[in-house]
């Protein structure tokens, strides 16, 4: 059986004991309670896809986000390099939720901007963006330096040495990485229901709320999460060993 077969049947058995713990649990509380819970579905699969718009539209966003900040950070100009690191480390170095409550209450209210929709994509896209940027300022710089000469004799400009030969081979890198990071953006997006979005997570707050059916309302939740992030999770690994071989 090969390596894939044997992650996919070990998935699958986790899955099944983790269903059977919850079912066993829910066997405990009255039919009419799961019953309750099922008629707020069409809260949940709206939630559920604002969910996967927010964590797509945000990846495109902070992979842009991410470009510009690598341009900066490779930039000539040494101020320039100065802020963008600086912006990669303030990121990185404090939690979403703080950031989330600082730019929308305060940055987000200051210019103006109260769709909370836009200010979260927003917000966590800046979030995503610090991680994007590493990942390719990483990529590279892994490239050999024999290939930044021979570019140069070539007699390649700097963007076509960029768009010819560097890009084409980060991009080939990244893939993997980018992968992983839509499987975070999934899971990063549930602090936005601290700002009233109403994606996924606070639906299940809103269903709870709704019915006091604690378990019955969060037991759907984690099994979208799962139906995302596992398949991301093994395309990842999956691109990894492609990539690698």
């Amino acid at each position: 059986m090969s390596i894939f077969a044997h992650r996919l049947l070990s998935i699958v058995i986790l899955l099944f004991s983790f269903l059977c713990f919850f079912l066993l649990a829910g066997s405990l509380h009255e039919a009419s309670q799961w019953e309750t819970v099922w008629r707020y579905r069409a809260v949940f699969w709206q939630g559920w896809v604002e969910t996967v718009m927010i964590a797509m539209v945000a990846l495109v966003l902070s992979s842009l986000i991410g470009s510009l900040i690598v341009t900066a950070r490779r930039s000539s100009f040494s101020w320039l390099r100065s802020i963008a690191l600086g912006l990669v480390e303030v990121i990185r170095g404090t939690p979403l939720l703080t950031q989330i409550l600082f730019l929308f209450y305060i940055a987000a209210h200051g210019i103006g901007l109260n769709n909370r929709f836009l200010a979260g994509v927003f917000i966590l896209s800046l979030f995503s963006s610090a991680y994007i940027a590493e990942m390719i300022r990483g990529g590279i710089e892994a490239i050999p330096l024999s290939q930044w000469e021979s570019a140069k004799i070539l007699g390649l400009t700097r963007f076509q040495t960029y768009r010819y030969v560097i890009l084409p081979q980060v991009l080939r890198q990244l893939s993997p990485a980018l992968t992983g990071q839509l499987a975070s953006l999934i899971k990063d997006s549930s602090l936005l229901s601290i700002i009233g979005i109403r994606e996924f997570t606070m639906a299940a707050q809103q269903v709870n709320a709704a019915t006091y059916c604690t378990l019955e309302s969060y037991f759907p939740l984690a099994c979208g999460y799962l139906l995302l992030t596992l398949p991301l999770s093994m395309g990842s690994r999956y691109l990894e060993k492609r990539n690698s071989a």
